[in-house]
């Protein structure tokens, strides 16, 4: 017990004193979907060109053998399906797009609300320019309302018709 604790001390002490530097470039598949987004190849874009591609953006900050981690990442993308394998090339698969989308639209969002004013107002401005109100402010219409649920009260066990009970009363 006492040795897994010394050793468990002095793996933290290799830890904080090794000469670990975080990678200087995005994640692997920030760089992949945008190099694969700039090719715009219909059928998928090939290791090579997305290579390439990733390579004149990076060029400076990726390590010596990047082709090497590149095509283990996308074998890794393909297996995770963030990827999709089409002959010898690579598509962004729809779940990624999507996710591509939401976060390009929440960046614009917060660019946005940084943007306007800090005001207290009902209404707020959306991209198009119109005016619109919070959701908590439009009336709706009766009929959409939930109609409040009546809780029935509950017959007493005594009270309940039970065959047997219905003959006892007849006679």
């Amino acid at each position: 017990m006492a040795k897994a604790k010394a050793r468990a001390v002095i793996a933290k002490k290799d830890l904080k004193s090794s000469n670990f530097t975080p990678a200087l470039h995005p994640p692997y598949i920030e760089m992949v979907c945008n190099a694969i987004l700039a090719l715009k190849e219909r059928s998928g874009s090939s290791q090579q060109a997305i290579a390439k591609a990733i390579e004149e953006k990076y060029q400076k900050v990726l390590p010596m053998n990047f082709k090497k981690l590149l095509s283990v990442q996308l074998k890794k993308f393909v297996k995770s399906e963030r990827l999709v394998k089409v002959k010898n090339s690579f598509k962004i698969s729809s779940t990624e797009k999507l996710k591509l989308t939401i976060s390009e639209d929440l960046k614009i969002k917060k660019k946005e609300q940084s943007a306007l004013p800090k005001e207290k107002s009902v209404e707020k401005v959306s991209r198009m320019g119109v005016k619109t109100k919070r959701l908590s402010q439009v009336k709706t219409p009766k009929g959409l309302k939930k109609p409040a649920v009546a809780i029935k009260k509950m017959k007493a066990l005594t009270e309940v018709n039970t065959p047997e009970g219905l003959k006892k009363k007849r006679t």
